[in-house]
């Protein structure tokens, strides 16, 4: 036969090239179809049916209008006898219904059950034979090509379908996995559900098992109203039991399988329900994953799949989450309560001027240099600055300069790499790199070599540093915050110190004053510390006596807050009552300053005779102080003067009469 008098042959190409359409389905490829046969038959009109209930219904239909109703008895009659039958102006091809696997006895459910050709009336009529044989050639050729490519048309649907939900799925659990609010993730899975399986709304139930609740973390479609049901409750509460997907639609199901306790309270109908657990990392049961109401038709095995396999993914992302969330908030709250132990104390003028400095200073990058006496609490406020930053759950890296040699300073900034030198056996970050989008804390930076200026000056300038025996540049993100107790513009007068190193750090310079100068604050101190040791012993802090108090204030604490934090230890550990008396105090001698026994015939040619012989008198009267427990007539006997001449010489020596 030539190809081109064959139908088959005439219609196939138009069918594969509507099926080959990126988003073509069954029902336009069979509209195609249809279209052709009316274009090169002498078909009016053709459609394809299927049985519904009792009822013929048209599922394709290409041609005018149908003027008349679909002749029911000769379509039941064809699909029956499996025979072509005719009346009047139609002519009905019956569909074969051979099926090979279950997979296409399921498709066969989908498929039309007959071929419906509409001819003009003088078509139909005994003279015109020859046109009905070719009606009906050209219409068993559309109806072989129904039968045999239908099942894989409908399967390429199908795959076709089933591959967009997989991208959508893979599109939504990589935002998923950006998401990093608990709540909102719920609302975006929930969402997807609702859009992917074309529902009006969604709800993930996680089960509190303490309270046996399943509660609705959202609701989509709820509002902000609480959603909870027992665990036992519903369709929702069996697959939490049984742990399979379950469908309900309200005209074929029993209807006391709803829980409709929820329906009043949201004033809503479920017509339509399809749920599948959810399960933990251990495949224990965690919840429900529910979506109600189908926008169109009910819920189908495809809507199963798609459910179940979004429920895995969202169970693992909602755990992740979770998780993430609570390593968040733990590491949060070990961070405040390290910060709370790094706090500036003190409520005198100066400190207090410079926490609120440090609270402006601490939200910047700038650079910071700390200048104070030894033992004033430098490393302190540096942390202080770090914990109040947006770096506070970075690193924080202290380094003290003046315990780095030069033969060991870039390696322990800069790190080295295997084989740098003798000994290095491995790879090791140095300073810079550890402390990488965190605080590096450089004490004692009066100290560092002039070399080792250098190379630091190099890094802060370029934020790029070089391990020793290494060739990568390796970026790093660090605040630095310098301190010392020498005089860094002095040292640079005297060419101790780098000029550019002095100006490249000193862009915030923050000065901690010595205790001496800071009044009450050592009373607020001495208590931090007295309260701080007591626990750590396990008692009840001691309470400082008057006296005790009295002699706290007049001492002259050479060695600042460290001086402060030691005595404080050593009372709370050798106090036996619960009072400190001022015999309880020990304080150290000055080592900076000869006093008492210390003053020699050297050291008073040192001082001069005039200083020496003050330096000794206001130990003296001191001691008479602290041996009569700050009575002052006592004392003055004591020193074999007038209770008013000693008032006179406290105030000629500058010291503190109360």
């Amino acid at each position: 036969m030539n190809p081109d008098s064959n139908p088959t042959w005439q219609l196939l190409p138009a069918l594969l090239a509507t099926t080959a359409a990126p988003d073509a389905t069954f029902d336009q490829a069979t509209a195609g179809l249809l279209r052709q046969l009316v274009d090169h038959s002498a078909a009016l009109a053709a459609g394809t049916v299927r049985q519904t209930g009792r009822d013929w219904t048209v599922t394709n239909w290409a041609g005018p209008v149908r003027s008349q109703p679909v002749p029911e008895a000769v379509v039941a009659e064809a699909v029956d006898r499996g025979q072509v039958q005719r009346q009047s102006e139609w002519t009905v091809i019956p569909l074969a219904a051979a099926a090979a696997t279950a997979a296409d006895r399921t498709l066969l459910t989908r498929l039309p059950q007959a071929l419906l050709l509409q001819s003009s009336p003088a078509q139909s009529s005994a003279t015109a034979m020859d046109s009905a044989s070719s009606l009906t050639q050209w219409g068993q050729a559309a109806a072989e090509l129904l039968t045999d490519l239908g099942p894989l048309l409908l399967r390429l649907g199908d795959y076709r379908q089933r591959c967009g939900r997989l991208e959508a799925m893979l599109d939504c659990a990589a935002q998923w996995h950006q998401e990093d609010d608990p709540e909102a993730l719920l609302h975006a899975i929930a969402n997807a559900a609702t859009q992917l399986l074309q529902s009006e709304r969604a709800s993930i139930f996680l089960w509190d098992r303490a309270r046996k609740k399943l509660v609705g973390k959202p609701a989509l479609g709820v509002g902000n109203q609480p959603l909870e049901v027992d665990d036992s409750a519903g369709v929702v509460g069996a697959v939490l039991q049984s742990g399979q997907p379950r469908r309900w639609q309200a005209s074929e199901d029993e209807e006391a399988e709803i829980n409709r306790a929820v329906d009043r309270k949201l004033q809503f109908v479920t017509r339509s329900l399809l749920a599948v657990p959810l399960q933990d990392q251990a495949g224990k049961p965690a919840g429900v994953f529910e979506v109600i109401n189908k926008k169109q038709g009910a819920f189908s095995h495809e809507d199963i799949d798609t459910l179940t396999r979004l429920a895995s993914q969202a169970a693992g992302v909602i755990r992740n989450t979770q998780d993430r969330h609570t390593a968040i908030r733990s590491r949060d709250r070990l961070i405040a309560d390290v910060a709370d132990t790094v706090q500036i104390i003190g409520e005198s003028e100066n400190i207090a001027a410079l926490r609120k400095t440090v609270q402006r200073v601490a939200a910047t990058d700038l650079s910071l240099l700390i200048l104070g006496e030894n033992g004033t609490g430098k490393e302190v406020l540096a942390r202080s600055v770090h914990f109040q930053s947006p770096r506070r759950s970075e690193p924080f890296v202290a380094v003290n300069c003046a315990a780095l040699v030069e033969s060991l300073l870039e390696s322990e900034l800069f790190g080295h790499e295997k084989g740098a030198f003798t000994d290095a056996h491995q790879a090791r970050p140095g300073k810079f790199e550890l402390a990488h989008g965190g605080t590096l804390f450089l004490d004692e930076i009066g100290d560092m070599s002039l070399g080792g200026q250098a190379k630091l000056l190099r890094v802060l300038e370029e934020k790029i540093i070089v391990r020793v025996g290494g060739s990568t540049p390796i970026p790093v993100d660090v605040r630095v915050v310098a301190a010392t107790n020498q005089p860094l513009a002095g040292m640079v007068r005297e060419k101790t110190f780098r000029e550019d190193l002095y100006f490249r750090l000193n862009v915030v310079s923050l000065q901690l004053p010595p205790l001496r100068e800071r009044g009450d604050d050592i009373l607020l101190l001495a208590e931090h510390f007295l309260s701080e040791f007591a626990q750590q012993i396990g008692r009840l802090p001691a309470k400082l006596s008057k006296h005790a108090v009295s002699a706290m204030r007049r001492h002259a604490w050479s060695g600042n807050i460290r001086e402060l934090r030691n005595l404080m230890e050593r009372v709370s550990y050798l106090c036996p009552g619960d009072t400190i008396q001022v015999q309880d105090l020990s304080f150290s001698a000055d080592p900076r300053t000869p006093t008492g026994s210390d003053l020699t015939p050297q050291s008073a040619l040192t001082l001069g005779l005039s200083e020496a012989t003050r330096r000794y008198q206001v130990q003296a009267i001191e001691q008479a102080i602290a041996s009569c427990q700050g009575n002052m007539t006592d004392a003055a006997a004591r020193l074999g003067l007038h209770r008013s001449n000693l008032y006179r010489k406290l105030k000629q020596l500058g010291m503190d009469a109360s």
